[in-house]
C-alpha cells in the first residue's frame, strides 16, 4: 500500500520516544481541516516552539457519514521528575 512505510516510520518514532524519555502527548491543535493542520505546524515551525520534528505527533481519525475526518497534532511532554 502507498505510504506505508512513511506511516510505519513515524509511529515508531513515536513509540521509541515515549520509551526512552518517559512523559505524555498533549493536543495542541485539533481541526478538520487539513490544510489548517499544516498551517499550524508550520507557524510552530516559524515560531521556534518545535525544533525536533519527532516532538510531534499527527493523529488522523477516519470520518464517516456521522462523523467527520478530523486530524490532531500533539507534543510531546517530558515528565519534569527525570
Amino acid at each position: 500500500m502507498p505510504g506505508q512505510r512513511k506511516r510505519k516510520r513515524s509511529r515508531e518514532r513515536a513509540y521509541r520516544r515515549a520509551e526512552d524519555v518517559p512523559g505524555r502527548w498533549e493536543p495542541l491543535f485539533s481541526t478538520q481541516e487539513q490544510a489548517e493542520m499544516k498551517e499550524y505546524v508550520r507557524r510552530l515551525h516559524a515560531e521556534g516552539t518545535v525544533t525536533d520534528p519527532s516532538q510531534l505527533r499527527f493523529d488522523t481519525f477516519c470520518g464517516r457519514l456521522v462523523h467527520p475526518t478530523s486530524y490532531r497534532v500533539s507534543i510531546f511532554v517530558p515528565d519534569a521528575r527525570s
